[in-house]
């Protein structure tokens, strides 16, 4: 039994092979040749009802499927024998040719995908993570995904290593020799990303990495993060509208041992797993100046939320942690707060508030 298997085993893969082998072009020719055949042959041999133009091919395809409902089937001895050694052994031959091409065109796509070889370039409005870092890069997809509320967004995944997509039910992937070359930052949209978060395997990477994702992307909203001030400032020198992140860890550290239990405030303030966490909002360009003290009023009273910082600009050094009570918040600035949920700035009444 275990020869006959190993022989049965390596008789279907060659046969596999050779129909893989087989072009789309190939298969229908040889599908409407045996089709056009078989027809003239019952034909030939006269006396069949099958024969018939509106039947014909009906019974080819019922044989070919090897469905047989068996209303329509040859009548004279010569239109059996021609179904017999002609009409089925070739219709469910070429049948099961054209399903086997089927099942390895879907299998090839899905391979493409999970091998980080596919194109995405028709993606837009969604997220592009340029590095892999094993578990942290799974988090960082988590906290992503547990931000956005009820604005899904697709996540699509760079990497420069030799790995199959190492998450294929929650980011599409893509796979190239540098994170920063072309082909990579075409096949996954990152001309059309809503923002882009650069994570290299060290400084340098991330540098060319968050440069490149600049170059092509002239509005998405691009941050890195790296071991070295340095690196971070000469993205800033390149690229104004990123945002690089420096590790914090020895300063958190330090503010646990001062204040003891502080590393559990700044993991749920980061956190969009557990708990209320941090979220900013735009002041809309058409809203009235109000205090912060009647919008810290507003959101706590309204939307069980904390206000604790506003700022101008963006990106800027022009952030205000715990403004006065009678500080204006204009247009435009950006609100930073503590809350369940995103906000939407749609939500707060700001003429009543002035």
């Amino acid at each position: 039994m275990p020869a006959m298997h190993l022989i049965l085993s390596r008789v279907a893969r060659r046969l596999y092979n050779r129909i893989s082998s087989l072009s789309w072009d190939t298969v229908l020719t040889m599908t409407f040749i045996h089709f056009a055949t078989s027809w003239g042959l019952i034909a030939f041999v006269g006396g069949e009802k099958i024969a018939s133009g509106e039947i014909f091919w009906y019974f080819y395809a019922t044989t070919a499927t090897t469905v047989g409902y068996g209303d329509y089937s040859p009548t004279t001895a010569a239109g059996r024998v021609v179904a017999t050694i002609w009409v089925m052994p070739g219709g469910i031959a070429l049948f099961t040719t054209i399903i086997a091409k089927i099942v390895q065109q879907f299998s090839e796509k899905w391979r493409k995908r999970l091998r980080g070889l596919a194109n995405y370039e028709n993606l837009s409005g969604h997220v592009v993570i340029l590095g892999w870092h094993d578990v942290r890069t799974q988090r960082m997809v988590d906290h992503i995904l547990g931000g956005q509320g009820d604005d899904k967004r697709e996540i699509v995944l760079c990497c420069a290593e030799t790995m199959e997509n190492p998450m294929p039910d929650q980011v599409r992937f893509v796979r190239a020799a540098a994170l920063n070359t072309p082909d990579l930052l075409k096949r996954a949209a990152v001309a059309n990303a809503v923002f882009v978060i650069a994570f290299g395997r060290d400084d340098n990477e991330t540098l060319a990495a968050a440069l490149g994702a600049a170059a092509v992307n002239g509005g998405a909203h691009i941050v890195a993060y790296f071991d070295q001030q340095s690196f971070a400032d000469l993205l800033k020198a390149h690229c104004s509208r990123a945002e690089a992140n420096v590790s914090l860890s020895i300063e958190m550290m330090v503010r646990s041992a001062q204040d003891p239990g502080s590393s559990r405030v700044q993991r749920q303030l980061l956190s969009t797993l557990e708990g209320p966490t941090q979220f900013s909002l735009q002041v809309p360009h058409d809203a009235v100046p109000v205090t912060y003290g009647a919008l810290f009023t507003e959101l706590k009273s309204k939307h069980e939320a904390t206000l604790f910082g506003v700022a101008n600009s963006t990106l800027g050094d022009d952030l205000i942690l715990n403004a006065s009570l009678d500080a204006s918040v204009g247009p435009g600035m950006t609100l930073y707060f503590m809350a369940p949920q995103r906000i939407d700035p749609a939500r707060i009444d700001w003429p009543a508030l002035a």
